[in-house]
């Protein structure tokens, strides 16, 4: 254990999309674009910063093309962008969007609540949106959600979270972001899994998305590290949730993150007092207090150590 320490971890920092998106007070743009701004700051470089979906479906992301023009080409930090159907990526394209991410279920249910669709129409979708997206040269990056249990189904299978990834790599996506939806799951589980899927998908393809419900995220994310996991999603402050989640609270906090890595020795090129200035921004705006011990901790006086 602890063999890994020289390693560099990728932080994605998803705060502005998978953060806000559950939110109901209504976040300025200007607002939303300081905060992304405080984020580069801190030294993020891939930031997930809206998604383009019908305005009446949530209502935080109705202004992504107006938050999206805001930032010019020149800008270092990637800003990968959800689209959920062709319309959006037809916007996303149009607005000289770069990289886009695609999202799917392993759970049939949560598909049908999420995007009102089954997981092989979602793929009809997305295969539709590849094509197209490689003619034009953008980058995808892929999602599956209730990697490990549903809010509908329960526990969810490992075969067909397996079968969705490789769904995905075949057809060039760069990297598979592998969502605890709902965050119940546990350090064994997460190790059991990432066991069986490292037999046929590489290591350095994947990434984790962990949410804290249950205060298993960092336990988890040790778990990955082990496995030979590299690349994490994180939130500013711990904001985060989703729509058609009942009960899954935010994403892990990028400052409880970054804190286990430094705590480990581990490169990833974030600033903890500029990522703490970001998520109190954030928070004044939403009018909420982060849940992370860590942000509580060094948010005050007290000097990080």
């Amino acid at each position: 254990m602890f063999d890994h320490v020289r390693d560099r971890v990728r932080v994605v920092e998803v705060g502005p999309r998978d953060g806000l998106q559950n939110e109901k007070k209504l976040v300025s743009t200007q607002d939303k674009e300081a905060f992304v701004q405080l984020l580069i700051q801190a030294g993020f470089h891939s930031i997930e910063l809206t998604s383009f979906v019908k305005a009446s479906a949530i209502p935080q992301m109705a202004d992504a093309q107006e938050l999206f023009s805001l930032f010019s080409s020149e800008t270092k930090a990637q800003f990968p962008c959800l689209v959920p159907n062709m319309k959006g990526f037809e916007t996303a394209r149009d607005l000289g969007v770069k990289e886009i991410a695609l999202f799917t279920a392993s759970s049939e249910s949560f598909n049908q609540k999420n995007i009102r669709a089954s997981i092989e129409e979602s793929l009809l979708r997305m295969e539709a949106v590849i094509q197209e997206a490689k003619k034009e040269g953008i980058r995808i990056r892929g999602y599956v959600s209730t990697a490990f249990y549903c809010p509908y189904e329960g526990k969810t299978s490992t075969k067909k979270l397996i079968e969705l990834s490789e769904w995905f790599l075949e057809r060039g996506i760069y990297e598979v972001s592998i969502g605890d939806t709902i965050g119940a799951a546990g350090p064994k589980e997460v190790w059991n899994v990432l066991e069986e899927m490292k037999q046929s998908i590489p290591v350095d393809r994947l990434a984790m998305h962990f949410h804290d419900t249950r205060g298993m995220a960092i336990a988890n994310i040790l778990t990955s590290l082990e496995q030979g996991i590299r690349v994490f999603d994180s939130s500013a402050g711990g904001l985060g949730g989703c729509p058609y989640a009942k009960g899954a609270t935010g994403n892990v906090a990028s400052e409880d993150l970054i804190y286990l890595l430094d705590k480990l020795g581990m490169e990833h090129g974030i600033k903890m007092e500029a990522l703490i200035e970001a998520s109190t921004f954030i928070l004044k705006c939403i009018g909420k207090e982060s849940t992370s011990k860590v942000y509580q901790t060094f948010s005050g006086d007290l000097d990080y150590v």
